[in-house]
């Protein structure tokens, strides 16, 4: 069948539009340091998730589905990748068309042989030519910006693990913000209490959740990348630090560091509402004041009852405290929810409802270790190890020492075997000469041990 000289034609429109397309989405995806929106980038994704979604259907275990999702992020690069290629190759195909006498075969071989640079095929004909060289250009460009792309978001991606592995001793595992309260109180059971260093980490976390919300909507690849630890994610993180501003605010208005904790709360609000409405979710700029939030008065007062065994220096009652912490959280819980959904974060206590079901699960709390007598369990630890010793391995036999030596001698002597002494006048420990005037004999190979 031959098609006519205007069917072509308008192919080869329809391919220099596609090779169009390609550009834009390259150039925004890769160079444009804000959130541009791309048909092929969002057609890659939404192909990658699904597949995804598809594998980890029916793995009710979180930690098996954590493994198979770890490996998304690289399969959306990929995917990203191999859209770009094969839409280009299918433009410059639809190019060449017309100026192809051998048919459509022959236009997608010199398009793949110029794409890939492979040279094999080279269509007679200035126009053809100049085709061949954008097709080539393109081929090395996509691929160049790519592998340059990787060093951008593995940097971005070390930065914001940095400081997720770090609040892990402070907020337990998984993250959970009544928890960085309380354990920032208690400090390890020093006795000393660390919460003066609230406002330290609250800037820390301000600068960190405007770094974050910066690269993940320009890259948007970076949300899909997990920490390298299954109960750990950025997510839950982010939600425990600005969970326990907001708690801090709510509870202890006189003591708590206003300025730095209000700024944190700002800075969080708003890296989760910009990554979700980067993700594609309806998110408002700002929240409805007579909204209401799904985390219950219950839950909260479980949280004051944790705070409560540390004796935190708590100010007002839970009742009183609860209009406030749920004006606080109303500003971020719906966008914090959908992306934890969204990525399947871990499911940590306060981080809202998964596809996949489940119960929340409490920061790890590792064993109180030996406790003298007469002194009270850690707070901290978990209640069935209270009043339990860690088993302990059985003590080896000590020698028997020598009968005439003291006690604190007996640890310091050699152990000697008395049967390879040599005949004479009996030797004391420590006296270079006996008392007779002879000299000590060498008992370097006599020592047994």
């Amino acid at each position: 069948m031959v098609v006519p000289i205007w069917g072509r034609v308008i192919a080869a429109v329809a391919g220099g539009a596609l090779v169009v397309i390609v550009w834009c989405s390259v150039i925004g995806a890769l160079i444009v340091s804000r959130a541009v929106a791309s048909r092929l980038t969002r057609i890659s994704d939404r192909c990658v998730s699904g597949t995804y979604q598809m594998m980890i259907r029916h793995l009710h275990d979180f930690r098996r589905r954590d493994r198979v999702l770890a490996t998304q992020a690289a399969a959306t690069l990929l995917a990203q990748l191999t859209m770009w290629l094969v839409a280009a190759y299918l433009g410059f195909a639809l190019l060449l068309w017309p100026f192809e006498t051998h048919g459509v075969v022959a236009a997608f071989i010199a398009a793949g042989s110029s794409l890939f640079t492979l040279g094999f095929d080279v269509p007679p004909g200035t126009v053809p030519s100049v085709l061949v060289f954008l097709a080539a250009g393109t081929g090395l460009v996509v691929l160049t910006l790519q592998i340059a792309y990787l060093p951008t978001l593995y940097a971005a991606f070390n930065r914001r693990e940095t400081d997720v592995a770090l609040l892990n001793s402070r907020a337990g595992v998984p993250s959970w913000g009544p928890e960085l309260l309380a354990r920032t109180h208690y400090a390890l059971g020093s006795g000393v209490s660390t919460i003066n260093t609230m406002p330290d980490l609250y800037a820390q976390w301000e600068r960190w959740a405007a770094d974050v919300a910066e690269s993940h909507t320009t890259y948007l690849t970076l949300v899909r990348f997990r920490s390298p630890r299954p109960l750990s994610s950025w997510v839950t993180a982010l939600l425990a630090v600005i969970d326990s501003a907001a708690m801090y605010l709510a509870l202890c208005p006189k003591s708590a560091p206003a300025v730095p904790a209000r700024l944190c709360l700002r800075s969080g609000m708003e890296c989760f509402r910009r990554i979700a409405q980067a993700m594609g979710y309806d998110i408002p700029d700002e929240a409805d004041p007579d909204g209401n939030i799904t985390l219950t008065f219950d839950q909260f007062v479980t949280a004051v009852e944790r705070l409560k065994e540390v004796d935190f220096p708590i100010e007002r009652d839970a009742a009183d405290a609860w209009p406030d912490f749920v004006g606080w959280r109303l500003n971020y819980e719906d966008a914090a929810y959908l992306v934890a959904s969204e990525v399947d974060a871990v499911h940590a206590l306060w981080s809202g409802p998964r596809v996949y079901g489940g119960q929340p699960i409490p920061p790890f709390r590792p064993g109180r270790g030996r406790v003298p007598n007469g002194q009270d369990p850690d707070p901290l630890s978990p209640p069935e190890l209270a009043g339990q010793d860690r088993p302990r391995r059985a003590p080896e036999p000590e020698p028997e020492p020598a009968r005439d030596t003291e006690t604190h001698e007996r640890a310091q002597l050699p152990r000697v075997d008395l049967r390879r002494l040599p005949a004479g006048p009996a030797l004391r420990p420590g006296v270079g000469r006996d008392p007779d005037g002879g000299v000590e004999p060498d008992l370097r190979g006599l020592l047994v041990g």
